[in-house]
């Protein structure tokens, strides 16, 4: 394979609800994160175009972020449950970013803070703030199992409702 451009995108779940007493892994969405989850995808399909794979932590709130999110996407991309993205360091995260199929070229990754922005601010080599629905994507030359610190670019990162992204 020869070496190409690739996209990274990295989407932290929506506004989770806390007013339960459930266990992390089974929090649902928030009102705010059912609004907010929407927009996501709408400006990832306005923006990234389509999306290959996507990498989706079991959580409830992660899930149903991908849920509302890739119900903005035409097509919806496959999407796989890992258990490693669930409360996930970035060097876990990386590590599941790097086993991704050679012949994907964009990829999705929807997880939880702050390994999420951890992530991000290893691969652009800067800070990267990643709020609730947060989206950071990255450009990436090579193919995903070299990917390592400082080797990605930051095309955009922010919340689709206004905040940073273009």
């Amino acid at each position: 394979m020869t070496t190409s451009e690739r996209t990274l995108v990295l989407l932290r779940h929506a506004k989770s609800d806390w007013s339960g007493a459930l266990p992390d892994v089974e929090r649902p969405l928030a009102e705010r994160g059912h609004a907010q989850a929407p927009l996501a995808g709408r400006w990832l399909a306005g923006h990234v175009g389509a999306i290959d794979l996507a990498v989706v932590s079991p959580a409830r709130r992660a899930r149903e972020t991908w849920e509302l999110v890739s119900a903005e996407l035409a097509p919806a991309p496959p999407a796989v449950f890992d258990d490693r993205v669930y409360a996930a360091s970035a060097d876990r995260l990386l590590d599941v970013v790097r086993e991704a199929p050679a012949d994907v070229r964009t990829l999705i990754l929807v997880g939880h803070n702050p390994g999420m922005e951890q992530l991000a601010s290893l691969l652009a080599g800067e800070d990267v703030i990643l709020p609730t629905s947060g989206i950071a994507e990255l450009g990436v030359d090579g193919s995903w199992s070299v990917l390592d610190a400082a080797s990605a670019v930051l095309r955009a990162a922010g919340r689709a409702d206004g905040r940073d992204l273009s």
